[in-house]
């Protein structure tokens, strides 16, 4: 039986890609290796434009371009379900474009509907959905629109929380995911988790690791009390079950 290919778009980080490449083997039912789906995972992290800076209007070319680019070797390799390892890619200035100009005949899994479906799913009274993810996801609001067509409030992080502890987590060239994802220095793990005691402060019932540099600092499952959902988890389980089905 010809199995279907998932496709990876690494290098938004490049751990990411790695991060959803490993959730995917880890998660596929198998008894063996020959069992595993065909994966492709390509990563060509200097030819990534930076989400965040050219939505906030630091930079002009649309990381689209290097998506696309990476979609269609994709496709060329036999990946026909794809996957973006990356919450801000998610942005409709970037992803519109994206899906405008998709090969024929390959599937992008969405990873912020996935999200928001799995939530409704499997945590249908709660109504208050922590968001921790990069300033490009939160000013874009990419989680606050579709969790709100689900009449679900999104819940993000002060201003100065923002700026002081998630960027700095993420992208500090000192301590950052990005610079140090293995292993994630305390300090990015603990502003992160600042961030998260602020969320669940303003009420969060559950909390979205809506950057895929995340995930890879917050392990946990729940945190105070509170479900921390992986993003990263949920697309690979995503990307099996369209791998299964289609």
């Amino acid at each position: 039986m010809t199995k279907k290919s998932i496709g990876i778009v690494g290098g938004m980080g490049s751990y990411a890609g790695l991060d959803l490449l490993r959730k995917v083997y880890d998660l596929t039912p198998v008894k063996g290796d020959s069992e595993h789906f065909p994966v492709v995972l390509i990563s060509t992290p200097h030819k990534m434009i930076d989400r965040t800076e050219f939505l906030i209007g630091k930079v002009k070319e649309n990381p689209s371009v290097g998506i696309l680019d990476i979609i269609e070797r994709l496709s060329s390799e036999g990946a026909n379900i794809i996957g973006i390892p990356c919450n801000t890619a998610h942005a409709k200035p970037i992803l519109d474009e994206v899906i405008k100009y998709l090969p024929k005949g390959v599937v992008l899994v969405h990873l912020i509907d996935s999200v928001v479906e799995h939530i409704v799913t499997y945590y249908p009274s709660l109504k208050k959905v922590g968001v921790l993810g990069t300033t490009g996801t939160i000013s874009t609001s990419v989680y606050r629109d579709a969790l709100e067509k689900r009449g679900l409030q999104a819940i993000h992080p002060s201003d100065s929380v923002q700026e002081e502890y998630v960027m700095p987590a993420i992208y500090s060239p000192n301590y950052g995911v990005k610079a140090y994802s293995n292993p994630v220095t305390e300090n990015a793990q603990q502003k992160l988790l600042f961030a998260a005691d602020e969320l669940i402060g303003k009420g969060a019932e559950v909390i979205i690791l809506g950057c895929t540099e995340i995930p890879l600092a917050i392990t946990v499952q729940t945190y105070q009390g509170v479900p921390c959902l992986d993003a990263t988890k949920v697309l690979a389980s995503q990307l099996i079950q369209h791998a299964e089905t289609l």
